[in-house]
């Protein structure tokens, strides 16, 4: 499941694995020392051994390196220190000890389970194996975890079939057995058969309803079936009985993103990160959900850190390129995307979007070049003869647009946007009938597509269907109430028709609208001035620019949050407030930053 499910066995190696009493103590070896050392250090064995249990593992790691100096030779000493060593998360020093012990004693079967658990904790399967072989061979019988360890070590020399059939054995011998249910649906879920690996996740819940890598499991395999709505029950139920685990929050963000819940995935992912502020995953998955939240710009910092540790990382790269191109920085995004095609060159999607970057630099004969690239790799793809399509009409080959445009709506009727394009040119050629179809299919695919509407009402006006033309742009005026050219269109209709009165009330509207879009224009100049002397530190230059954006239109509430902010950074907070408030009051979904 790539990566979804992952066995995470946590080496728990109770002292009853042990030779703790001291008659099976001082019997473990041939080799003994002098009296005196046994009797010392068979009382440092059992101080460290009731230290271990009240996990004392300063205490125990003392007692126990005691044991094994006073008797090197004898085996339970190594095991008992190899077994707090391991508690100490110190693997290879513990793996010293437990293969000193099992030299010493290669019969005790513990042993040989505590060294192959090691093994497994420093990923060398291929050394646990004939440990794990070696105690099946002398009918050992192992607890759930050995066997799950023992199975994730054939899983990890692609031994599947002999994972599974270890697992199932023991299943059998253990029905209830939640751990061994959630073991044998990890392994089934990587081997892709979901089918069989779900009733196990399933049952390892109904046995055990708090087991919350189960719950995670369960999820993921989901997710891995393109299933994000089922996957967000379980991934709920594992981030909720562990809060503080990284990897949950992940997977519940991911599933939220998948499910086109883009609040609830970047408020998961924050989480996240709050959880493993350094982590690149988290980094990863924020941004991700944060550019398909539409918030490219606070995304973009997060792209950067994670490319800089990812530098030949292709997905990185062109995510991190992409949220460029959508803050308007295509000059940056670029090379960013050349980076990612020379990793990926067989990549149409990078193709298309280095494409995409060209075009948002007018470099439409580059453009063209990728788009045709892509093409040579995906000769299917409706969105690249689409894109082509775009660039071939910003160049004026309009024959070669028309083209690519119904090639687009025929390997893919369900896009708008190809039939939206198409009867726009087609009405500027003059070819009205069929721009009339083009519009129509437009607006059936998407009918809040207002501009279709409005461009649909010209072509009913031009073909002579009066009363078509008078509700497509009704209709579009209820879908863009502030656009003047519709107001427009449907007065010279309705002077057509004799109706002098509400053409007159239609061309007013359209004169109020005009001067609105006049003034925000004008608003826009300023305010840009503003924002960019406010950049360089002409603080009294910027504040002149914006109160100027704002008398010119005083409903623009972001001329009021930049006002705002130059007066604070002129040390003038009251007047900073007042603008703030008025911004909320325009945009209260918006509400302006504090100081």
């Amino acid at each position: 499941m790539r990566g979804c499910l992952i066995i995470r066995c946590v080496l728990r190696v109770p002292l009853l694995y042990l030779l703790i009493a001291g008659d099976g103590y001082a019997q473990s070896t041939s080799s003994l020392p002098p009296s005196s050392n046994i009797k010392a250090a068979d009382t440092a064995f059992r101080a460290g051994s009731k230290a271990y249990q009240r996990n004392d593992l300063i205490t125990a790691h003392a007692q126990f390196a005691r044991v094994v100096r006073l008797a090197p030779n004898v085996a339970a000493g190594h095991t008992a220190f190899g077994t707090v060593l391991l508690a100490e998360n110190n693997v290879r020093a513990a793996v010293s000890e437990l293969a000193l012990a099992h030299k010493l004693a290669p019969h005790d079967t513990d042993a040989t389970l505590n060294l192959a658990l090691a093994y497994i904790q420093l990923h060398d399967s291929a050394k646990a194996i004939p440990l794990f072989r070696a105690a099946d061979e002398a009918h050992q019988t192992l607890t759930a975890e050995q066997v799950i360890a023992y199975a994730s070590a054939l899983e990890a020399i692609s031994q599947f079939a002999a994972a599974e059939v270890r697992i199932e054995e023991a299943l059998a011998a253990s029905p209830d057995s939640a751990s061994l249910h959630d073991a044998l649906g990890t392994l089934l879920a990587k081997m892709e058969q979901y089918a069989k690996a779900e009733p196990h996740f399933q049952r390892a819940i109904a046995l055990n309803p708090s087991f919350a890598l189960a719950h995670f499991h369960l999820g993921s395999l989901y997710l891995a079936e393109r299933n994000p709505i089922s996957a967000l029950g379980p991934l709920t139920q594992a981030s909720q009985l562990s809060s503080t685990n990284l990897e949950y929050s992940l997977q519940l963000g991911r599933a939220l993103r998948a499910a086109n819940q883009d609040e609830q995935s970047i408020a998961t992912l924050r989480h996240a990160l709050q959880l493993g502020p350094t982590s690149v995953d988290a980094m990863y998955e924020l941004a991700l959900s944060l550019q398909a939240g539409g918030n490219a710009r606070e995304a973009l910092p997060l792209f950067q850190q994670v490319a800089g540790v990812r530098p030949q990382d292709a997905p990185t790269l062109t995510n991190y390129a992409l949220a460029l191109v959508q803050v308007g920085d295509a000059k940056t995004a670029i090379p960013v995307y050349k980076r990612a095609l020379a990793l990926t060159p067989a990549s149409p999607t990078v193709r298309e979007d280095l494409g995409v970057a060209f075009l948002q630099q007018a470099d439409l004969d580059h453009a063209i070049e990728q788009f045709q690239a892509g093409l040579v790799i995906d000769q299917a793809n409706p969105q690249l003869h689409y894109d082509l399509g775009l660039a071939y009409k910003l160049k004026d080959n309009i024959n070669a647009a028309i083209h690519e445009f119904e090639q687009a709506a025929k390997l893919d009727p369900t896009l708008p946007d190809p039939h939206y394009t198409l009867g726009v040119l087609y009405m500027q050629l003059a070819r009205f009938p069929e721009a009339e179809v083009e519009l129509e299919r437009a607006t059936t695919l998407q009918p809040g597509h207002g501009d279709a509407w409005a461009m649909l009402g010209n072509v009913y006006k031009q073909n002579n269907q009066p009363d078509k033309a008078i509700a497509a742009l009704r209709h579009a005026i209820q879908l863009m109430p502030n656009q003047p050219s519709p107001h427009i269109t449907l007065a010279s209709i309705l002077v057509r028709q004799g109706n002098t009165a509400d053409a007159a009330s239609e061309r007013k509207i359209a004169a109020d609208l005009s001067r609105v879009a006049v003034s925000r224009q004008r608003a826009n100049f300023s305010l840009d001035s503003g924002r960019a002397l406010l950049k360089r530190g002409q603080i009294a230059e910027a504040i002149t620019q914006l109160e100027a954006a704002v008398a010119t239109d005083p409903d623009y509430a972001e001329a009021h949050v930049a006002l705002a902010e130059a007066f604070a950074k002129q040390g003038r907070p009251a007047e900073a407030a007042l603008e703030r408030q008025q911004a909320q009051r325009l945009a209260p979904e918006q509400p302006p930053k504090p100081d």
